[in-house]
């Protein structure tokens, strides 16, 4: 008779926004993305309706931009990636349990549902559920978790599961960032020396009325790891503590709302007119996608030469760094010891100010 123990089964599943695979995804695409209560509050059908009139008037300039590269988006070959290198430590980290990481995508294949019959084929005994938005957002985070908790109801999954909510903060995160940061500080100087050097965290935009409706944490949270990261830039190498400013800005505004600003359009425009060297951080993004490629790339790019800047250098998003995936398997571990749930990954403090009121440990009190 054998009595050795099973393995305890563990599924991690990996969240992120997802992006077209062909031109012709393109358009629904972006009406899923509309038709989500999390970015178009108003109810159906008229969300519907708004979602087909969006998706059919916007698909035309987004295939021209999905064209730049390659026609496709980039983002769920670079997550497989992650999630894969994720797979390998964890299986490093955790020897006495058989782990398997999972993606889920919110507007594009492969969506929540799929994932989920996949995970109730795994029939995990705990499942860890990891958002791949450092910033916790009402329209990002919550809304994935919020699509999980409804499918794998369906699917009929029971088993233990915990959420990471956010991790602007993260060791392991602002380490990478803080490397790749200095990289870039180091270029731009050496191609000149005599100009000043600005350093813009570029954020994915939100509507001002969002944050003001929901209390959304987002924006602190992208402030507070802006912080952390030039702090952490600073310990790396202290003689860079007065080579480059440093500010928060916004991208990607779509629509006639106001939105959360300082907008990096503006910011770049600015420091042409102060013949700066500029170097620009996508602190929301973990991943190459239309956002990094084509409009800090090439978009805002133009606009910096166009503007006067000295020299544009684009930091790469974190991707597969080495220090990145192990704070993601730290963040996976913290959660697999904690009593709490959500959590931001290191034991149950709430990280977000009281004002934040859609905080989800201001929610769980």
């Amino acid at each position: 008779m054998n009595d050795q123990k099973t393995a305890e089964k563990i599924a991690v599943v990996l969240f992120n926004l997802g992006g077209p695979d062909s031109l012709d995804a393109v358009k629904p695409f972006l009406f899923n993305l509309f038709n989500d209560s999390a970015i178009i509050a108003t109810p159906q059908p008229l969300r519907w309706l708004l979602a087909k009139l969006i998706s059919t008037k916007r698909a035309p300039v987004a295939q021209e931009i999905y064209a730049q590269i390659g026609g496709r988006s980039p983002i769920l070959d670079l997550t497989n990636a992650q999630g894969a290198a994720l797979e390998g430590v964890l299986n490093k980290t955790q020897p006495l349990a058989e782990t398997k990481v999972f993606i889920a995508m919110r507007y594009w294949h492969p969506f929540a549902a799929e994932t989920a019959s996949e995970v109730k084929l795994f029939n995990p005994d705990k499942i860890i559920l990891l958002p791949l938005y450092p910033q916790y957002s009402t329209t990002t985070s919550a809304s994935s978790l919020r699509e999980w908790k409804k499918v794998a109801e369906r699917a009929g999954i029971k088993a233990e599961t915990k959420a990471i909510c956010c991790w602007p903060t993260h060791p392991g995160f602002v380490k990478a960032q803080a490397n790749l940061l200095i990289n870039a500080v180091s270029s731009a100087l050496a191609a000149h020396p005599d100009s000043n050097v600005e350093v813009l965290f570029s954020a994915h935009g939100l509507p001002k009325r969002t944050v003001e409706r929901t209390g959304d944490p987002y924006p602190e949270q992208v402030m507070m790891g802006a912080r952390a990261i030039v702090s952490a830039a600073h310990t790396i190498k202290p003689e860079y503590k007065n080579k480059f400013s440093w500010q928060v800005s916004y991208q990607s505004r779509v629509g006639p709302l106001e939105w959360i600003g300082p907008s990096t359009e503006d910011e770049i425009k600015l420091a042409g007119q102060r013949k700066a060297s500029l170097v620009v951080v996508p602190i929301a993004f973990v991943s190459e996608h239309s956002e990094t490629l084509v409009e800090l790339d090439i978009e805002y790019r133009e606009v910096a030469i166009h503007s006067g800047v000295k020299n544009y250098v684009r930091v790469p998003a974190v991707g597969t760094d080495p220090d990145f995936i192990i704070g993601l398997s730290d963040l996976v571990g913290a959660a697999l010891l904690s009593p709490c749930d959500p959590m931001p990954g290191s034991g149950c403090a709430k990280p977000c100010a009281d004002k934040t009121g859609a905080c989800p440990h201001a929610l769980s009190g």
